[in-house]
Formats: C-alpha cells, structure tokens, sequence
C-alpha cells in the first residue's frame, strides 16, 4: 500500500499503534509479575535484570514497590 499524503500515512501508523498498544501492555504486565516472581523466589536483581527488558534501577524500585528487601553484597 503506498499512501501519498502524510496526513493518511499518519492515520495509518497511529491506527496500527493503537491496535497493538493493549497487547503490548498486557505484555508488560505480565513481565513485571514475573520480575516480582523472580525477586521473590530469590533471585539476584543482577540475573532478573539479563533476563528482562528492563534497566536495574527499574527491577530495583519495582522490588521496592513490592516490598523486597534488598540483600547485603555477597549475601546468598
């Protein structure tokens, strides 16, 4: 499909953007209780962070949110 007027193109990606944009939260949600699941069962923010989509300030303050104590360096 070649769409010549940008206004159209516009409409075009916003409307594919919008149809994607539930599932893509779903997805997010579904990360993140697994990243909590991940913390909770003891696994190293440093492991959780490699295996995930998101940054280690970002793993660090859902642990937070979620009330997961941070362990002291060379804890196991």
């Amino acid at each position: 499909m070649t769409v010549n007027d940008p206004l159209d193109a516009l409409d075009a990606s916003t409307r594919r953007y919008r149809e994607t944009e539930a599932e893509h939260e779903k997805s997010r949600t579904a990360v993140i209780a697994d990243v909590v699941a991940a913390l909770k069962a003891g696994q190293r923010p440093t492991d959780v962070v490699k295996h995930s989509p998101f940054t280690d300030a970002y793993v660090r303050r859902l642990a937070r949110e979620h009330g997961i104590e941070a362990k002291p360096r060379g804890a196991k």
